[in-house]
């Protein structure tokens, strides 16, 4: 009875050992639960798939890390914590509809003229993405929104009137797809 009991228990912890209990999945791409920014842990809020045209295509899986979870959308785009949002791509995407993407998201802020030099300077570090590529945004109150592009950090924009006019593209009220906003904020992903 006991060699059994041992052999279920080796078994259950070789299960929880290989399961990514770590990690959260989404259309086959996984992202840590927690990333440290900055000295401070993030947690994983939730992630969604962007869509795109009237066919559905998959663009990317969005990941949105936060200090504390969170499903108010609005709250997470105006605080002043700090935040990363991370685009894996799951298909190649030019650098054109990428801009263009920006600046139709920005457009719907109501603040495109106010913060045109930022957001020139952010679609001026987009390049072509390819799959499996990446797009990591991480916010810090009193440094900025810090843009990696790949493995290459491009730069820094400061300002939180920037940042949150920029996470409220996928949080406020018009995200780019309904399903991907929903994601973000811990619902069903895709």
């Amino acid at each position: 009875m006991k060699r059994l009991a041992a052999t279920v228990v080796l078994s259950l912890l070789s299960l929880v050992a290989a399961s990514p209990a770590w990690a959260r999945e989404c259309e086959d791409v996984t992202m840590p639960d927690s990333v440290t920014v900055d000295g401070t842990r993030l947690v994983l809020n939730g992630m969604g798939v962007r869509e795109a045209t009237a066919l559905q295509v998959n663009v990317y899986v969005a990941g949105l890390y936060v200090e504390s979870r969170s499903r108010d959308g609005n709250a997470i785009a105006s605080s002043d914590t700090r935040r990363r949002l991370v685009l894996h791509f799951v298909r190649d995407v030019s650098r054109a509809d990428i801009v263009g993407a920006f600046n139709e998201g920005f457009g719907h802020s109501g603040q495109a003229g106010a913060l045109r030099a930022q957001i020139r300077q952010l679609t001026g570090w987009m390049a072509d993405m390819h799959e499996g590529e990446k797009l990591t945004f991480t916010y810090v109150p009193s440094t900025g929104l810090t843009v990696q592009v790949g493995r290459r950090t491009r730069g820094t924009i400061a300002g939180a009137a920037f940042a949150q006019a920029f996470f409220g593209i996928w949080l406020g009220a018009h995200p780019p797809n309904a399903g991907l906003r929903t994601g973000l904020l811990g619902g069903q992903c895709g």
